[in-house]
């Protein structure tokens, strides 16, 4: 089971592109029609092989229209695992009681999304690709469009909640991983990265931090700094979302 994509969700898309592609030194994005029928309209960045999303709402009542009134601004919004077993997994998903929003099998691409109010924190999808290393949301070429001299890949994400304890609990069944405890609350190991979960600030359950290994996170910071992208803490922040910058070497 591996963390394979994060998605976003803000309202101006074009500005949010530009300081995601700035800060993180990504190359050309891919706009997936697909999204469309959720009434969104996206752009999607290969980092490593690992992809960042961001979608926005281009009608009224969308789910993620909905997510960004709730969270009182831009955000997290998914968390999409990469499974080797994809009939397993649909089945712990079902034996668990977890609802599936909506499904697809296309020529071997495949995702399943759940429930959030099942599986709390963000929208999570299982996805299984032939082969492996294909990402159909992606696009076509995403391997064109790869540039590793400042960001080298995804390795992580944050979900805050009232009960992390809960959250957590449900996510180890779902995602078929064990738990174990942290100095903040709590932690699943995926493949080539951990999901943290800790107890909600003002701005109430979500994801709110990614993790990108970098080759030089100062250098990415004095990036971020020059586009108004980092808060208070001093931390890099991207469609709302706070990004925990790991160091390359910290990786070996």
């Amino acid at each position: 089971m591996r963390l394979r994509q994060i998605a976003l969700v803000g309202e101006d898309l074009d500005r949010i592109a530009a300081d995601v592609t700035a800060v993180l030194g990504l190359g050309p994005a891919y706009a997936d029609s697909g999204v469309g029928k959720y009434g969104l309209r996206n752009q999607v960045w290969p980092i490593g092989d690992t992809f960042l999303e961001v979608v926005s709402p281009k009608e009224a009542g969308t789910t993620a229209g909905r997510l960004l009134e709730k969270r009182g601004g831009d955000g997290g919004y998914m968390a999409i695992f990469q499974a080797d077993d994809l009939a397993a997994a649909r089945a712990r998903i079902a034996a668990e009681g977890v609802r599936v929003v909506d499904q697809i099998d296309r020529n071997g691409a495949s995702f399943t999304h759940l429930h959030p109010k099942d599986v709390a924190g963000a929208i999570v999808s299982i996805d299984a690709m032939e082969p492996k290393d294909r990402w159909e949301w992606g696009g076509p070429h995403w391997r064109d469009n790869v540039r590793t001299d400042v960001a080298l890949g995804i390795r992580g994400c944050e979900i805050q909640g009232g009960d992390p304890d809960a959250i957590s609990a449900r996510w180890a069944a779902v995602l078929g991983r064990p738990r174990e405890t942290t100095a903040d609350g709590w932690r699943i190991a995926v493949e080539g990265g951990e999901i943290r979960f800790v107890r909600s600030d003002d701005r109430g359950e979500g994801l709110t931090t990614f993790d990108v290994a970098v080759r030089d996170p100062a250098a990415v910071c004095a990036r971020a700094e020059a586009r108004g992208c980092l808060d208070a803490d001093a931390q890099v922040v991207l469609c709302g979302t706070r990004v925990r910058l790991v160091p390359a070497d910290a990786l070996r």
